[in-house]
């Protein structure tokens, strides 16, 4: 059984001590490859570095993604566009974002926000390239935005919305990324019924470690540091909701990762991903 951490920041210093302790640990539970997070130039150019420092021509275990987080834009100029889109240009990159509005912290002016978001989702498209997203209470001008480009394939990071949300995110085509905010008794709860809504072929499962360590999960470090290593109990809590097999839902998971980052399982045969067992 396998599965795909389609969100893990595994470049944040919280992991500097055991960063290689931690890929092994995911890996020895079937979690592999791990797609790791870029939030802003920088760190987008760190993860890049990583995945294709641990990547080899038969075994990918490592991908990641390209983009500015809405709470970072501030920190874009001239050169940032361009920058993003040479990275997009190595294979270990396989997504632009995260990108998108946070309404709820905006620690990055509103206007700045709507401004860098367009120009990310402009390059997605200009490149053909899938788009991982945040939202944060923002929805109106966020769904304003992807509306005009029908652009590639699209990922709502960390879904935590509501029936409104999921229904308007599924009619653009997204794809809905769940991690362990749906384990959160205290806030989590609206997301158990909502998942029985997402098409099988359109939910992705991801831990956004080392954030939202699932309240439910027995083993807890501390530190309260997520890890990618813990998606097999999201995985197993969210088959038990929506009453179907770990096994399965891990199969269908891991195959809609791969469509939704390379369009196509067959870039990948089962030989060439990393894969263990949970």
């Amino acid at each position: 059984m396998r599965l795909i951490d389609i969100g893990v920041n595994l470049i944040h210093p919280s992991f500097d001590k055991d960063r290689e302790q931690v890929l092994r640990d995911a890996e020895a539970s079937g979690i592999s490859p791990l797609v790791i997070t870029g939030t802003n130039v920088e760190e987008s150019k760190n993860a890049r570095w990583y995945a294709a420092s641990h990547n080899t021509p038969a075994v990918k275990r490592c991908f990641s993604t390209a983009g500015v987080h809405p709470h970072d834009v501030k920190m874009c100029d001239e050169n940032t566009i361009a920058e993003l889109s040479e990275l997009a240009q190595m294979p270990e990159v396989a997504a632009i974002g995260e990108c998108g509005l946070d309404y709820n912290r905006d620690f990055s002016p509103r206007n700045e926000q709507r401004v860098w978001f367009e120009r990310q989702v402009e390059l997605a498209a200009a490149l053909n390239m899938p788009l991982f997203l945040h939202e944060r209470d923002a929805f109106d001008d966020f769904y304003a935005i992807l509306k005009k480009y029908p652009a590639p394939r699209k990922v709502a990071h960390c879904f935590t919305g509501g029936e409104k949300e999921l229904d308007a995110y599924l009619s653009l085509g997204c794809y809905i990324g769940i991690t362990g905010w749906i384990c959160d008794e205290r806030r989590g709860t609206d997301l158990l019924s909502l998942v029985k809504k997402i098409p099988s072929d359109r939910l992705l499962l991801e831990t956004d470690a080392p954030y939202l360590l699932p309240r439910n999960i027995r083993e807890k470090k501390r530190s309260g540091r997520n890890e990618p290593k813990n998606l097999t109990h999201i995985a197993r809590y969210i088959a038990d909701i929506v009453g179907k097999d770990p096994a399965v839902l891990a199969e269908e998971t891991f195959s809609a990762s791969l469509m939704f980052f390379f369009d196509s399982c067959e870039p990948f045969s089962k030989h060439e991903l990393h894969s263990g067992q949970f």
